[in-house]
């Protein structure tokens, strides 16, 4: 099935497991690091429960929980820019989650008929 924002989702995910990896070989506190991990790789696993949910009311419950970690992981990677404890690039990882939360508020929006 083509899902472009479970392809997204993954996409993202796969970026901050690399991320992660790339962190952790720094030694330096991982703490934030894996809020991040979780919270980011929890977007797409969601979207997934999401599409094969067993209702519309659990569709659009399991997309909120996205779009909630969605915006932890937009907090985390913004908090990770600002401090620069570790030297990355990280708007692209903040341009690819805004996107998804701009897609994810849309699928909501539509699943719930345009309210």
């Amino acid at each position: 099935m083509d899902n472009p924002l479970l392809d997204k989702s993954l996409d993202f995910a796969v970026q901050i497991v690399l991320f992660y990896e790339n962190y952790s070989k720094s030694k330096k506190d991982t703490t934030i690091p894996k809020q991040l991990l979780r919270s980011a790789t929890s977007i797409g696993a969601n979207i997934n429960e999401a599409v094969y949910g067993n209702s519309k009311a659990d569709f659009i419950a399991k997309l909120h929980i996205s779009l909630k970690e969605t915006g932890e992981s937009i907090y985390w990677l913004t908090l990770l820019k600002r401090t620069a404890i570790f030297e990355y690039q990280y708007d692209p990882l903040l341009s690819q989650a805004e996107e998804i939360k701009r897609m994810l508020i849309s699928s909501i929006k539509t699943a719930k008929g345009g309210i």
